[in-house]
Formats: C-alpha cells, sequence, structure tokens
C-alpha cells in the first residue's frame, strides 16, 4: 500500500532537464567534464555548486536573485504531472519531492503542483539580492536517500508505503531498501543502464501518467466528476 510518493523534480515533474542546466543555457555555459566527475563521484556537491557559481558570474559578474527567476520564465510541466499529483492527493497519498536541484525553480513548480512538502538546494544572496559565491546544501545528489528518511521519520511511514521516482542515475539514491523506484524519461544512455541495470522499472514516455501501472498496476484513469 502506497501512502507516499517522492517525486525528483527536474525531468520528472517540470518539463526541464535541470534546474543547473537552465542556468547553464541562459549564461551560456557548460559544466562539461565537472559533471561527469559529479556523477562518478569525484567532486562534492559544495564543489559542484561553486564550480557552476563561478561558470556563470566569468560571464555576467553580479547575478541578481531577479536574474535567476527570468532564467526560469517559461518552463513548463511534464505532461500528467498536475493529473497524478491530484489524483494521489484525492487518493490521501503524500506527494513530496526531494531535489537537489535549485529552491528558487523546484519552489515555484512546487507551488503550482500544491504538493504536500519539498526539499532543494539554493543559493545564498547578499542583502542587496546578489549572489554569492557558496551554494547551500540541503540534499546531496548521491544520498537522497537520507531525505527520504526523514519524510518516513516524520509522517510515521514504513519503507515499504514509500514510492520514489527519478529520471537519472543519482535519482536510485533515494531508493530506501523496501520502497519502491520506478526510473522515469531517463535522457542519458548512462541513467537508462544504471536503471536496468538496478532492475527497477523503466517509464520510457515523457507522460507521467504512465508511471500509474507501476505504482498500482493499472493504468491512470482520472475519477469521475462528483459534479
Amino acid at each position: 500500500m502506497i501512502r507516499c510518493v517522492a517525486f525528483d523534480c527536474d525531468g520528472v515533474l517540470a518539463d526541464a532537464i535541470s534546474s543547473w542546466r537552465t542556468l547553464h543555457d541562459h549564461f551560456g555555459t557548460d559544466t562539461g567534464e565537472m559533471l561527469r566527475r559529479f556523477i562518478a563521484k569525484e567532486i562534492s556537491d559544495e564543489e559542484f555548486m561553486r564550480y557552476d557559481i563561478q561558470l556563470w558570474k566569468s560571464v555576467q559578474a553580479e547575478i541578481h536573485r531577479d536574474d535567476l527567476f527570468r532564467a526560469y520564465a517559461g518552463i513548463k510541466l511534464i505532461t500528467g504531472a498536475r493529473e497524478v499529483v491530484a489524483r494521489l492527493q484525492e487518493d490521501g497519498i503524500l506527494v513530496v519531492i526531494i531535489s537537489a536541484g535549485i529552491d528558487i525553480f523546484v519552489g515555484a513548480i512546487a507551488a503550482m503542483l500544491k504538493v504536500d512538502d519539498w526539499i532543494a538546494n539554493g543559493f545564498e544572496f547578499d542583502d542587496d539580492g546578489f549572489l554569492l559565491d557558496e551554494g547551500i546544501v540541503r540534499v546531496s545528489a548521491h544520498k537522497k536517500a537520507s531525505a527520504v528518511a526523514r519524510v518516513i521519520e516524520m509522517h510515521d511511514l514504513s519503507a515499504e508505503e514509500v514510492a520514489c521516482i527519478g529520471d537519472s542515475e543519482v535519482d536510485l539514491s533515494m531508493h530506501v531498501e523496501g520502497s519502491t523506484f520506478i526510473g522515469f524519461n531517463p535522457t542519458r544512455k548512462s541513467s537508462f543502464d544504471a536503471f536496468a541495470e538496478a532492475g527497477v522499472p523503466i517509464v520510457e514516455s515523457r507522460d507521467l501518467r504512465d508511471i500509474w501501472v507501476h505504482l498500482f498496476g493499472q493504468p491512470f484513469e482520472a475519477k469521475a466528476s462528483s459534479h
């Protein structure tokens, strides 16, 4: 019996590969080799965030919080996200977002979907709203299970009552022993291969409603309106 579904945000609820990548596209920068090193656990979350911020500042020395909001303007929800979240909540299931993405972005997606709780990483700003050099790590991309464990403890759940949905190999770190994990819309071959190796169900479509059959054994159907 599923009582809680924990979603990654980027590429799962939001139709964007990465809230980090969106900023790189905005500033015309590229993490390149550093992303590979990060996925391989050769550098820490803190180091990777610091590197990204320095890259952006090499293009634009002073970056205001408003610049970041503007970079995210126009990003849409993934197909089916609203319907799935609404239906889960109608059925009394807790919906949370656990993201190593950026809180400015994840918070906006969380508000659009009215999820029950969310956590993401963030930035520090000076008193005038300008970006400082260090990021705030609340969710280590490689240790998402600790955030899942906190949700389990806070809401008096068992691991068996939790399902986690992610789109990349680092999201496998959400997979607390006993819980369900579904790989959704993996865009990198390395992600698909990691899901296959882990033996988890893989949804290759870009419609979030397609996770339903793996969660509940039947295709998604919206509840009939009571009007």
